[in-house]
This record gives C-alpha cells, sequence and structure tokens, in this order.
C-alpha cells in the first residue's frame, strides 16, 4: 500500500492511498501503531508533505562500486556510515535551496527504507522483517564542501538536502528487481539497480543495528549508482523506482533570511 503524509485544512495527516484519487486518513504512521480512520478524502484537495518523520536518517556512502570510482575513492570493505539531520527532509514538489557557501552541489538519487521496528543488534533475518516501506530520496550533497570538511556532516545537512517521494510503499516486492533512475531537466543521469549494491538493505540494517538502536520510522538512505552531477537554480530533479514511486524536486537560490 501506498503511504502519504497529507496537507489539508491546514493540518497535516497520514493517510493511505484506495485508489489513484483517494486516500483513507489514518492516526498515525502504519510502522509507529497507527489505525485507520473513517475519513475519506480526494488526493488532488491534498498537498503532499514528506510521508516520514523519522528520528533518525542514517546515510549509507560509496555503496555502489562504480559510484565510489567516479569520486577516486577505494571501494569500502565495510559499510560507511554518515547522518542527515531531519532538518534537511523536503516535501515532495517543493525545492532544494543552493546554500552560498558552496559552488558544487550535487544530486545523488537513492532507494531510502522505512525502518518498522525496533532493531538492536540485529541478524539479517530480523533486519529483513523490519522493513516497513521503501521510498525514493535525493541526497543532495555540497561536493565541494565534502572535499574540503572531510567529514560529511556540513556537506549532506543543509536545509532541503534530503527530499522524499511522495510516498511510501510498502508492498514493493522483491528488492532485488528494483531499478533506480534519476533525471535531470529530463536527462537521464544515474540508472543503476538494486543488486548492485555492495551491501543488500537487510544486511546494512543488520549492520547499522549494532552501530545504533533503530526505531520505527527512522529513514535509511541507501547509496547512489555512479552518474552523480551538478545541479543549477531552475533544474527540476527526478528520481524514481519504477513502477514503485517516484519523487520530484526543483532547484533554485537560497532565500536570504531576513529575521
Amino acid at each position: 500500500m501506498r503511504v502519504h503524509r497529507l496537507r489539508l485544512d491546514g493540518s497535516v495527516h497520514w493517510a493511505v492511498a484506495r485508489d489513484a484519487e483517494h486516500a483513507r486518513l489514518w492516526s498515525n504512521a502504519p510502522w509507529c501503531g497507527g489505525y485507520e480512520t473513517t475519513r475519506d478524502v480526494p488526493l488532488d484537495a491534498a498537498a503532499y508533505a514528506a510521508p516520514v518523520r523519522p528520528g533518525k536518517i542514517v546515510c549509507v556512502g560509496r555503496n555502489y562500486a562504480a559510484h565510489a570510482r567516479e569520486l577516486g575513492h577505494d571501494i569500502p570493505t565495510e559499510p560507511l556510515l554518515f547522518l542527515k539531520p531531519p532538518s534537511a527532509l523536503l516535501d515532495p514538489g517543493r525545492s532544494v535551496e543552493l546554500p552560498p557557501e558552496s559552488s558544487q552541489v550535487e544530486h545523488e538519487g537513492e532507494l531510502a527504507v522505512v525502518v518498522g521496528r525496533h532493531l538492536r543488534r540485529a541478524g539479517r533475518q530480523e533486519a529483513l522483517g523490519a522493513i516497513a516501506g521503501i521510498t525514493c530520496a535525493d541526497d543532495v550533497t555540497a561536493r565541494d564542501l565534502q572535499r574540503k570538511d572531510i567529514q560529511f556532516t556540513r556537506a549532506k545537512g543543509f536545509d532541503t538536502f534530503c527530499p522524499v517521494g511522495a510516498w511510501v510503499e510498502t508492498e514493493p516486492g522483491p528488492l532485488e528487481r528494483v531499478e533506480l533512475i534519476t533525471r535531470v531537466n529530463g536527462e537521464t543521469r544515474q540508472h543503476g539497480r538494486i543488486v548492485d549494491m555492495l551491501w543488500p538493505v537487510d544486511a546494512l540494517l543488520a549492520y547499522i543495528s549494532n552501530v545504533m538502536t533503530l526505531e520505527p520510522g527512522d529513514l535509511i538512505l541507501t547509496g547512489t549508482p555512479a552518474g552523480v552531477g551538478p545541479l543549477c537554480a531552475g533544474d527540476t530533479v527526478e528520481v524514481e523506482l519504477p513502477g514503485i514511486a517516484v519523487l520530484r524536486h526543483g532547484v533554485r537560490e537560497a532565500i536570504a533570511d531576513t529575521a
């Protein structure tokens, strides 16, 4: 099923799509103990909010060998982890802001996994059963700052640097069949297959859970395939998991804070 967060009547509601035009409101996310209400709403009457509310966003770097090579890095021998702050989340259809501190902001289309249950020091089988659903994400990166800082926090953590798809798909089918496509202004820049990951999703969740406890709603960005590239103001980015989920966002210059 497709799980949304919808802006309606001045509030944000969890919802599950009933068909292409309607959704049923829920009290909370299904993976956080939510339950179905009796209220149906037309999807075209709502604006989409990010369909996740993670306590933390855990990201995996260089999980595709070709991407590691295109950046001039060695292929890692174990998963490379870093964090994005939840404040980096961006609602579908809105625009990434290009910060004045960077002159090289790039896209990184990724498969994002929503954690559905408490995981601590889990094995791969337990981790596989803890996947609540998947969606698309763009791990937007200030590449020049990443090289300068060595640490990833600033380069990955600006506000708007984590756009996510319009919904979470809870029944995506076998993940090894999933493809990932990133387009900028209609031109394909990335086309990868999840099966090409160095560490598959269940192995990643198990590994992460041996470092930090994962809680329902946490978001895991699983790495990007080769083909990352620059973004400019006015660009339109589309990240797609064909047949499963899609993310579209714009790009614009940051607006100065006048407060």
